[in-house]
């Protein structure tokens, strides 16, 4: 054929694609900036715009994860029955937190559990140690969900502390990102097996053959011990994270150690990931024992599960509804914040309410693209009220909300499109003076030694940071 042949079938194969793939957009994308972004990405790059969108663009998570959902065990049922709350709000908590609560069972689905109780652990220093000690505690199961587990002294300890839960006869399923995974090299997946523990890498990455659910990824980190002891937040296992090694990429995390019945939710949310992930259904006493749902404390808690199937933006509406609910105050503490305009705008009404909002971020990001994203609309919330604390390193990866300093949320997700779109995150909201205090008092010493950021900084940059910045931001919804 003549070149104008192959260019008109060119161009009618390249309209017909974009056609189908813009009627696909306009149907299932909810969000106005990803569709018109997509949208002009399929007609100005003929035939490859239309290929990314289908490699990238389409959610076929939700469809998979519904078919798992829908073979869920009884007791797991049981667990998200609907009905009024079983629990009632601490007396010390504002009765406004009491719509917040409403709203987060509607998004969840899942109750408030009470009897709980739920203690911070600063860096690898302490978590780690508290965490092998709930491995070599484990007499039934083990279930260690993470989105990073790298070689290391740290890895090496945890490696022999599950090769030991697996020797004495205990359950060990183990559960690593597949792009976490590929931190290390070799990945540590490898050494798991040559140990015979049970482990599984969360949607693979096999670079050059693209997987259906390469853009979405698995950033919990549970691990739960004979289904009565938890530990979450955003501790992923590295050396890095333990102060103590001294190393240059040093990181600061808190991470929380957890009893009581909100394990249970946690263990559900394991067993969903592991099956979804393997097919194999995690259930029974040895999961679920019967006397994991006993009093533990008098905290009140609630597993807050997020990501992008039918849990989609459970975690946004937490957060907008917690912000709008505020009355004196609103503390952030994340490693990365790239808020989409409703955050940054209820963020911003909250402070012109006379809220006190403070976000405590690092002054020197690991990821140079996400901070110049982030410092271009700085800015914004500054002059609506907010204050804005840069942190010094080493590099603080803390994961924290607290609201009115009786409402708190910890867990893995960041304040970024990723985390509240596309990753699978896993929070949990706690109603308690007593722990928003102890998680208040991490953040007083975070602010001690950090330096107020103001507009007189942000417009005393160069033009060509200022110019830099605002490109980054451009690529916001895909950072």
């Amino acid at each position: 054929m003549t070149p104008h042949v192959w260019g008109f079938f060119a161009g009618a194969l390249h309209i017909g694609l974009a056609l189908a793939v813009s009627a696909h957009i306009v149907l299932y994308k909810t969000d106005v900036r990803s569709a018109i972004g997509w949208i002009g990405l399929v007609w100005l790059t003929p035939i490859v715009g239309s290929g990314l969108y289908v490699l990238f663009g389409i959610n076929r998570i939700r469809r998979r994860a519904g078919r798992v959902r829908g073979r869920r065990s009884t007791f797991t049922e049981e667990l998200r029955a609907d009905g009024p709350e079983p629990v009632a709000l601490p007396p010390d908590v504002p009765e406004s937190l009491g719509a917040l609560a409403t709203l987060v069972r509607r998004v969840t689905r899942w109750p408030l559990t009470g009897g709980n109780a739920i203690e911070p652990l600063c860096n690898g220093d302490e978590a780690y140690p508290a965490m092998l000690e709930a491995i070599d505690g484990a007499s039934h199961s083990v279930a260690l969900a993470t989105y990073i587990f790298d070689r290391g002294r740290a890895g090496t300890e945890f490696v022999a502390a599950l090769e030991r839960a697996v020797s004495r006869g205990c359950q060990v399923r183990v559960l690593i990102d597949g792009v976490g995974a590929r931190y290390s090299h070799p990945p540590i997946v490898d050494e798991l097996r040559h140990r015979r523990v049970p482990v599984a890498r969360f949607v693979p990455s096999r670079v050059p053959f693209p997987h259906p659910y390469m853009n979405l990824r698995n950033h919990r980190k549970l691990l739960i011990a004979d289904g009565v002891i938890g530990f979450c937040g955003g501790l992923n296992i590295r050396d890095a994270c333990v102060l103590a090694y001294g190393l240059p990429d040093a990181t600061r995390d808190v991470h929380f150690r957890l009893s009581g019945p909100v394990v249970q939710q946690m263990t559900a949310a394991f067993a969903f990931d592991w099956e979804f992930t393997t097919r194999e259904r995690l259930g029974g006493d040895t999961w679920y024992p019967p006397g994991s749902n006993g009093k533990a404390g008098d905290l009140v808690a609630r597993g807050v599960p997020d990501g992008p199937d039918e849990d989609f933006e459970t975690l946004l509406m937490t957060i907008l509804g917690a912000i709008g609910q505020a009355a004196h105050s609103v503390r952030v503490v994340t490693p990365y914040f790239l808020p989409d305009p409703p955050l940054v705008d209820a963020l911003r009404v909250a402070a012109m309410r006379g809220v006190n909002v403070e976000l405590v971020l690092p002054a020197r990001g690991n990821l140079r693209l996400v901070q110049w994203a982030a410092t271009a609309k700085l800015g914004t919330l500054i002059e609506g009220g907010c204050r804005v604390m840069l942190s010094k390193p080493p590099f603080d990866h803390s994961k924290l909300l607290v609201i009115d300093g009786a409402w708190t949320l910890i867990g893995s997700a960041n304040w970024d499109p990723r985390s509240l779109r596309l990753n699978f995150e896993y929070n949990v909201e706690c109603y308690s003076r007593a722990l928003a205090g102890r998680v208040g008092a991490l953040i007083d010493e975070k602010v001690a030694s950090s330096t107020l950021l103001t507009l007189r900084h942000l417009h005393a940059r160069p033009l060509m940071s200022k110019l830099r910045d605002g490109v980054a931001w451009l690529a916001q919804p895909y950072l």
